[in-house]
């Protein structure tokens, strides 16, 4: 891929921001499957789902999920331990955008850093089972004593009830929802039930192909944009945009996460809406 392609893809043209740097390789990283009712309850750990961006400390760097370098501030990750930690780069409830827009420049900015917190939630390469690893993690962020480095709480639910009505508190403090880990299981580089996300709206992602003309209101701006999921489903994606959005719209080439609800005999999601730009592509 071209230096200017790539700069497309990520959105960074238009943010006046220089080409992310590429590690070696992406993370191998554990993936969540959907919650469905009937799945043992008693054998999993809950968690809120952090609405920012996925991180991951190899031991030497920061990376994203698809393993671009983050230009973190020196001091952010100074001290940082040797073991390998999964976790989200979090600012608060309701603030991706920012945390976005902090994350992924190149220049680092540390008032904006100042801000950030790495809501660490597993230790990849720990080799017990996700029990041990939580008091592991938790003993390793105590031993690193940076208060931006903090162990994402974890507790048991005994019921679906109980889990809807969690889901509930959460999404009304304004939450993106909640995150099931089996406590059994060890750190496994794929998507499985072994992590279990929680939400009250189906989403997914899918990469801007044309920016479609808008009429009416949104005459003379975006007033849709064709996507193509990663099963290659092409969809118009034309509700859930500000106007701000629709001026500006997300460039062609890059990955948007939508919300929908079930997907008709085509395949194409019902009532897709669009929620906001992703950092990188997601994993396949």
């Amino acid at each position: 891929m071209r230096r200017r392609e790539l700069l497309g893809w990520l959105g960074l043209v238009t943010c006046g921001l220089s080409a992310p740097v590429l590690a070696a390789d992406a993370p191998a990283l554990m993936l969540a499957n959907v919650y469905r009712p009937g799945v043992p309850l008693h054998d999993y750990w809950l968690s809120e789902k952090y609405d920012g961006l996925r991180g991951f400390w190899d031991g030497q760097q920061l990376l994203t999920r698809g393993g671009e370098v983050i230009a973190a501030p020196g001091w952010f990750t100074a001290g940082w331990p040797a073991e390998p930690m999964d976790g989200e780069l979090w600012i608060g409830r309701g603030k991706f955008e920012a945390a976005l827009a902090t994350v992924r420049r190149q220049t680092p900015m540390d008032d904006a850093w100042r801000r950030v917190r790495f809501m660490v939630f597993d230790l990849p390469a720990h080799p017990g089972r996700f029990t041990d690893r939580i008091q592991a993690c938790q003993a390793l962020v105590r031993q690193l004593h940076r208060p931006w480095v903090q162990a994402v709480p974890q507790e048991r639910v005994a019921s679906h009830t109980e889990l809807m009505a969690r889901l509930d508190q959460v999404v009304k403090a304004g939450g993106e929802g909640l995150m099931l880990h089996r406590g059994d299981s060890f750190y496994r580089a794929e998507r499985n039930d072994d992590l279990l996300k929680v939400k009250t709206h189906e989403d997914a992602e899918a990469r801007v192909l044309q920016h479609l003309p808008g009429q009416g209101r949104h005459a003379g701006r975006m007033g849709a944009l064709l996507v193509e999921t990663q099963e290659g489903v092409r969809f118009r994606l034309g509700t859930g945009f500000t106007d701000a959005q629709r001026e500006r719209p997300p460039a062609v080439g890059e990955w948007v996460t939508f919300r929908f609800r079930g997907v008709n005999e085509s395949g194409v999601p019902r009532f897709a809406s669009f929620l906001r730009v992703r950092a990188d592509a997601p994993p396949r």
